[in-house]
């Protein structure tokens, strides 16, 4: 069901200010991808589309078909599990789900004939000289469930969703043609369910999955995308409740966000840093808070990229290839206007801004001192000979370590060199007053180098177990 509650939803009213907050963001990755520089369908990198977020039906993505993929082959899925957190401090609290993704809808041109009939064609340039072709485009869609966890602390609540299915004919000029739009029906299924672990204390779980009759085995994929769900995502509000961040979780509740279980989505909390009113659920990886940059003037469909060199890049198109970027898609003719009438002061903004001027200490590699960053400089701070304890040893220059990083929190590269042992080479502190140990591995073949230009791994005292005690003669250890 597209746009508006599920049938047998709740009548309150959603968060809306709180997800209008955090629209910029979803909107972001509703369209991650969606059509990339340099905008044409020519293009090698736009003849492979919908990487993320995309459910087929179970039956196709299951299949040992040669053509279909498999689960653990792929990041396709006929579903979407969230788990997340949620303290509830008064009473007849609510959440708000709203389900978020793209409708394939297949723009196909068609040239008319003499005998009153149409014939599909890649391309048509119409009377008035605007050229149409033939592509693949994409509707956004909604649906939006509400209940109250006193009802469904134990029992879920199931409820359709999806979209339907259509077809719309936009006749062209002078009866040279016309372009036929058509969509396939959408069906799937958004489930929550609630348990409450402590008084105050819920997890919550949203599990979308795609309930349509799948396509044959050996359908490939460009065709099963048809009747899939696009670019799906899911945000989650609450009145009377307040979300635990997974990512960094508070003292007491790291047990309870490490047992929430999370498949082909990534929950963080959205809206302004400070705040824990509203979750969004995405199939790519993002922090807590996620925001748009406010100087970004629009939506480029590479969200990952910089605006400042994809807006150059694209006023650097040939005339022909903007022509066919205007042809390809709406939303692409769209980035075209925008860029081709960018007023020269918003054009400057895209090249950064200062947020603050607050002097920073330095964070960077040894090797990569800043010029004026001098020993000794900065408040008495000494990365090469200061000392931070873990697990009651004081660590400095010349400690040998254990690296553990945490399970939740961490870089995704760390994740790989848990067990091993490393030397740290420096203490810095950051301007938000954390601790940070610059190590070298002790198993890398290029340690000795990586040493020399200062290059190092990056750990927090609670990532790191001490193999010996730090040198005696560092000032803290005197001390």
């Amino acid at each position: 069901m597209a746009d508006g509650p599920v049938a047998g939803a709740a009548t309150a009213a959603a968060p809306e200010g709180d997800f209008e907050r955090i629209g910029a963001v979803a909107d972001a990755v509703l369209c991650e991808g969606y059509l990339l520089y340099p905008y044409r369908r020519s293009s090698a990198k736009n003849r492979v589309r919908w990487q993320f977020g995309v459910l087929f039906p179970r039956d196709w993505v299951e299949s040992d078909g040669p053509v279909a993929p498999t689960v653990s082959g792929s990041a396709d899925s006929w579903y979407q599990r969230t788990e997340c957190l949620l303290r509830t401090p008064r009473p007849g609290a609510s959440v708000h789900v709203r389900l978020r993704f793209l409708q394939m809808q297949r723009k196909q041109v068609q040239e008319a004939g003499a005998d009153g009939g149409h014939r599909d064609v890649p391309s048509l340039r119409a009377a008035d000289g605007t050229v149409h072709l033939t592509f693949d485009e994409a509707v956004p869609r909604e649906a939006a469930l509400t209940l109250s966890l006193d009802e469904r602390v134990v029992r879920g609540t199931t409820a359709p969703v999806g979209a339907p299915g259509g077809t719309d004919v936009e006749p062209l000029p002078a009866d040279a043609g016309r372009v036929v739009r058509v969509r396939e029906e959408l069906r799937g299924s958004v489930t929550v369910t609630a348990e409450r672990s402590a008084p105050d204390l819920v997890r919550l779980q949203v599990r979308t999955t795609h309930t349509g009759l799948a396509p044959g085995p050996r359908t490939a994929r460009d065709e099963a995308l048809r009747g899939a769900f696009l670019a799906t995502h899911t945000l989650i509000g609450g009145d009377g409740v307040e979300f635990v961040s997974l990512i960094d979780p508070p003292a007491g509740l790291h047990d309870q966000a490490r047992a929430c279980r999370n498949e082909f989505t990534f929950p963080v909390l959205g809206g302004e840093p400070g705040t824990a009113r509203v979750v969004l659920s995405a199939p790519i990886i993002l922090p807590d808070h996620p925001q748009v940059a406010p100087e970004s003037p629009g939506d480029l469909h590479d969200a990952a990229e910089i605006d400042e060199i994809l807006t150059l890049r694209t006023m650097l198109l040939t005339d022909e290839e903007k022509r066919e970027a205007r042809a390809t898609d709406p939303r692409a003719a769209a980035i075209l206007d925008r860029v081709d009438t960018m007023p020269p002061e918003v054009f400057a903004r895209l090249h950064g801004a200062v947020r603050s001027l607050t002097p920073a200490r330095p964070v960077t590699p040894l090797g990569d001192r800043p010029a004026w960053w001098q020993e000794g400089g900065d408040d008495g701070l000494s990365p090469a000979t200061d000392t931070v304890l873990a697990d009651g040893v004081p660590l400095g220059g010349g400690s040998r370590v254990r690296l553990r990083p945490r399970g939740r929190g961490a870089d995704a590269q760390d994740m790989f060199l848990t067990g091993r042992t490393a030397e740290v080479a420096a203490v810095f502190h950051d301007v938000d007053g954390g601790v940070h140990l610059a190590v070298a591995l002790d198993d890398d073949p290029a340690s000795e180098l990586h040493t020399w230009y200062g290059r190092f791994h990056y750990f927090r005292p609670d990532e790191l177990e001490p193999l010996e005690p730090a040198p005696s003669d560092t000032p803290a250890a005197e001390a």
